[in-house]
């Protein structure tokens, strides 16, 4: 009998059953279509020899006028910037303490014990806690240990108010109760964040004794995820964490300086303390707050848009002879993110879009609501793709082209019934637009991290899904493929980079592994199932 040819529908449904779906594909893993026929995704390759420290959330690219190509990367615990491989570390400083600083002397400050890499630093009431970090310079060799080892940067592990512990690498060889000299530098960095969300009720949830004691088994303890937000004005990079405050990296070619809070810079005015999401609106160059403290006063507002002067971010008072002001979202709770597109930036809440537009009045923006009863699944689960805005729901998908739309899915249920939504804050979206493809990356029900994604390829319109763990996705024109970060293999709380179509391995380790993927068809009949046949060969036409 000569051979029968099978056609399969490109895509991957999973909505319908295996039997109902024939002529389809029902599962796989780590493949995509091409022009309506099925291969293995590309491969990846770890970026650089660096590791961050934490979990990378949030990574942004741009490119200077001296032409310096520059990555932001925010993890919980750091912020660094990244150019021609070389990763700087430009974290904020909450504060800096010297042998003049009164009340927080750092004279003698280094105490050893011999045979011990453990240092207990004396500096009273220095303010940090656990987990914090400190940088140490000018200070000599003490007990043994180098200078060098000294003058460096530490994790922070508290013991007392006015005392705490760091660890080096040469153990002590004599014992030393104050040493260090009068020259010490003690910069203590912002407070680390929150590797992922948690909600919980009265004492001892979240962080220990945070509840209250006696607050009460309903009083909410909400601790969010350390979530970073970056825009570039100009040659200087704006940042801000979510719900917190907001910084400024001005432009140094030597990448020696730290950021800097806005409030702080010279003639500065009214800077929001607290801003959901930081944006610039490049066009008009004003610095835009997305959910922010209200105007002379402490009281955050999840509703309320602040934005600074034409050209001055640092300036933020309302007046009639600047552009600063403010307006209010008209419905929902509270700001769940903003994203810009080519006529308008889309600020979604957590049940409306609305377009905010630059009026070029006195008004300078203006709001309106384009729809509502709609859902969003995290800040960063939406994308903006040829003038096309898609995003997740918490139970469907959805696309805005000067409408909002439900996007027809075809594993809406294999996505959607299998999602950890306590924690839905680590959900992401990005692009790989030389396939054509928006992945998005989300927790599985019994996970606690990203180890899914399901991937839409707008112009085949088709759906395919697999299993991969990545905590951020950025496709920008200026590199060369899609980069990604991970948690490292050896230690999930750091993170590596990682260039995606790149070989045809799995290059996060060394040596690379090879990767598994898979595709299988739905049940279907040979000659509409009413003969019995031997199937002696199989001629498949797919890449691999």
């Amino acid at each position: 009998m000569p051979l029968s040819k099978i056609q399969f529908k490109p895509g991957v449904n999973r909505d319908q059953t295996n039997y109902s779906n024939e002529g389809g594909f029902y599962e796989c893993d780590k493949i995509r279509f091409r022009s309506g026929y099925p291969q293995k995704i590309g491969g990846w390759l770890r970026y650089g020899i660096f590791e961050l420290l934490g979990v990378c959330r949030q990574m942004f690219n741009w490119i200077t006028t001296a032409s310096d190509n520059i990555m932001a990367m925010g993890t919980n615990l750091k912020l660094y910037l990244e150019a021609g491989g070389n990763l700087v570390d430009i974290t904020p400083l909450r504060v800096t303490y010297t042998s003049a600083s009164v009340g927080h002397d750092t004279t003698d400050c280094f105490q050893t014990s011999n045979g011990s890499n453990i240092v207990t630093v004396n500096i009273t009431n220095f303010g940090s806690a656990t987990g914090d970090y400190v940088t140490f310079s000018g200070s000599t060799a003490v007990g043994g240990i180098p200078a060098t080892e000294l003058n460096a940067n530490f994790a922070i592990t508290k013991l007392t108010s006015n005392s705490f512990t760091i660890t080096v690498t040469t153990a002590a060889t004599s014992t030393v109760a104050a040493g260090g000299g009068a020259a010490i530098v003690a910069e203590f960095e912002i407070p680390v964040g929150n590797t992922i969300s948690t909600v919980g009720y009265g004492w001892g949830a979240g962080v220990w004794g945070s509840g209250g004691w006696g607050s009460g088994a309903f009083t909410p303890v909400v601790t969010l995820q350390r979530d970073w937000w970056f825009d570039n004005f100009y040659n200087n990079l704006i940042a801000n964490i979510r719900n917190g405050a907001i910084y400024i990296w001005e432009y140094d070619s030597t990448f020696t300086s730290r950021a800097v809070l806005l409030s702080s810079l010279g003639g500065a005015a009214d800077v929001p303390t607290e801003a959901m999401q930081i944006m610039v609106s490049q066009g008009d160059k004003h610095l835009l707050a997305f959910g922010a403290t209200e105007y002379g006063s402490a009281t955050f507002n999840p509703l309320l848009i602040r934005w600074s002067d034409q050209d001055n971010p640092e300036i933020w008072t309302p007046l009639v002879t600047n552009s600063a002001g403010f307006i209010q979202v008209p419905r929902g709770s509270r700001i769940v993110r903003a994203i810009p597109t080519r006529q308008e930036i889309l600020v979604f809440t957590d049940g409306t879009l609305n377009s905010l537009q630059f009026l070029g009045t006195t008004d300078v923006f203006g709001i309106q609501e384009l729809s509502d009863n709609i859902s969003i699944a995290s800040p960063r689960s939406v994308i903006a793709v040829n003038n096309t805005v898609y995003w997740m729901g918490i139970d469907k998908f959805y696309a805005y082209s000067g409408r909002v739309e439900t996007l027809p899915c075809t594993l809406r249920n294999h996505v959607f019934n299998n999602i950890n939504y306590e924690q839905s804050d680590q959900i992401i979206c990005g692009t790989n637009e030389g396939w054509n493809e928006i992945w998005w990356i989300y927790p599985t029900a019994n996970s606690d991290v990203n180890d899914a994604y399901v991937i839409y390829n707008h112009l085949e319109r088709i759906w395919y899904y697999g299993n991969l763990a990545r905590t951020a996705w950025l496709d920008s024109p200026l590199r060369s493929t899609p980069l990604a970060a991970a948690r490292t293999v050896a230690n999930s709380a750091q993170s590596n980079l990682i260039y995606h179509e790149n070989g045809v391995d799995n290059g996060e380790v060394n040596p690379p592994l090879d990767i598994d993927s898979y595709i299988q068809s739905s049940d279907f009949d040979l000659m509409d199932g009413d003969q019995f046949m031997l199937t002696r060969r199989i001629i498949p036409d797919i890449s691999f």
